[in-house]
């Protein structure tokens, strides 16, 4: 591969798309929600994702799952336990210590201008509440364009909106637009998505499954360009390829020149330096 590919992105007629880098992976070789990578990707400018449970005490932990059994050597709801317990644990892919959300401001300030990190939130509003809305606020106001804050719940990306108002903010109606397509259809579809992008959330950027963009594309319906006509960002979610090592097959080569070509703002991957590798040998043919 050669030096300068660093996954970071791609243009395709005269449009660029950033690659991100899921749960903080830039390869699927590296460990789960690694903080040498996140550094990495702060250096080189990267859009980078990572997962955020809160804690008993109202701050966060970088990890998915709602229990620490699983991701991590620990047991119990992430929701009750102490960040002094948390530090005595370790992620079992890696063998490091959980990321927690104080680490993460320190860090945050070591990040390249270009830098994106999105805090895509697993608990609902209920769950993080006064405590947690005012942690983000005290540790990550001052972080500006560098972070993007996004999750399902719309409850939470207003409040996260009334609170930090400055703040990025994302939304993903994927599930529920699924939902709506297999019951309603896709005009259903267009006009629900057209409701969020323009709701209270006010969010920069919406996160849509790569599948449902080529499936409405397919019949008819461009869900990108309906985005963009309302000043908005689309991230395409999460496309990987079979063999990374082995480039696109032909018919990876084909969804993905499609996706491409609707021109996404960005996508969402587990191995972003094979898939730009692989779309300039593409474009090389």
């Amino acid at each position: 591969m050669a030096d300068a590919v660093h996954g970071l992105g791609m243009e395709y007629d005269g449009h660029f798309t950033r690659l991100k880098w899921h749960r903080l992976r830039r390869s699927l070789s590296d460990s789960l929600f690694a903080a040498n990578v996140m550094l990495e990707g702060f250096k080189l400018g990267a859009s980078m994702e990572l997962d955020l449970r809160v804690r008993g005490d109202g701050g966060f932990v970088v990890l998915h799952d709602e229990v620490l059994e699983g991701e991590t050597t620990g047991q119990g709801l992430i929701r009750d336990a102490a960040p002094a317990s948390i530090r005595q644990v370790t992620i079992r892919d890696g063998g490091h210590v959980p990321i927690l959300s104080e680490d993460l401001a320190d860090m945050l300030e070591t990040a390249h201008p270009q830098a994106l990190l999105q805090f895509d939130m697993k608990d609902r509003l209920d769950v993080i509440g006064r405590r947690g809305l005012a942690h983000l606020q005290e540790y990550f106001s001052a972080a500006g364009p560098s972070i993007i804050v996004s999750g399902a719940d719309l409850d939470l990306i207003l409040a996260v909106k009334q609170q930090i108002p400055d703040i990025l903010r994302g939304i993903d109606p994927t599930d529920k637009l699924l939902e709506i397509y297999g019951h309603q259809g896709l005009k259903a579809v267009e006009a629900e998505l057209k409701l969020d992008l323009l709701g209270p959330t006010e969010p920069d950027t919406v996160y849509l499954a790569w599948q449902l963009i080529l499936k409405a594309a397919g019949e008819g319906l461009d869900l990108i360009a309906l985005t963009h006509d309302v000043g908005k960002r689309v991230d395409a979610w999460t496309y990987n390829m079979k063999v990374p090592s082995g480039g696109f097959s032909p018919s990876e080569a084909q969804e993905f020149s499609a996706l491409m070509a609707l021109k996404p703002d960005q996508i969402t991957t587990d191995e972003a330096p094979a898939t730009e590798q692989a779309w300039l040998a593409l474009q090389a043919r």
